[in-house]
């Protein structure tokens, strides 16, 4: 099945619509509080600081993803809340939200690494991107995690 057609959207919160953050939110909630049924706060005091990046097909939320900026959670731009919608999986959205997300990355923060706290089973697709595994595997919300760098180009 071929890739849908997507229309990135790069904001910060103040510039997402209502409906805008409404929706990645709710995807969000979907994802990580439901269908991993892990209980914690989603939404937290980053997203207030970061940009968010929404992936739309259409007028459906395909994939989303956010960046804290630097010095505010690590002191490399640290890409997190990386998720596909699960009627979009398996179409290679994942490929293109992160290559997204790393040239935009490389255009606000140029000369800079990236971080993530990835979750550990997807660390062969985030390997892909030129991340590297740093320390070990450690749990967060009781979910195996490792951190993991991309070093500056």
């Amino acid at each position: 099945m071929p890739s849908p057609e997507l229309r990135f959207q790069w904001a910060r919160l103040d510039d997402l619509s209502a409906r805008d953050l409404h929706a990645a939110l709710q995807l969000r909630s979907a994802v990580f509080v439901v269908e991993q049924n892990c209980v914690y706060h989603d939404v937290d005091d980053y997203d207030l600081q970061c940009w968010h990046l929404l992936a739309w097909s259409g007028k459906q939320l395909a994939a989303y993803l956010r960046v804290t900026d630097p010095g505010s959670k690590y002191p490399e731009p640290s890409l997190g809340r990386v998720l596909s919608a699960p009627a979009f999986r398996g179409q290679g959205l994942g490929l293109q939200l992160l290559t997204e997300a790393l040239q935009r990355c490389a255009t606000t923060w140029p000369g800079q690494a990236n971080r993530i706290s990835a979750q550990h089973y997807l660390l062969k697709f985030y390997q892909g991107f030129g991340f590297v595994p740093l320390g070990e595997v450690y749990l967060e919300d009781d979910m195996p995690h490792i951190e993991m760098l991309r070093p500056a180009a």
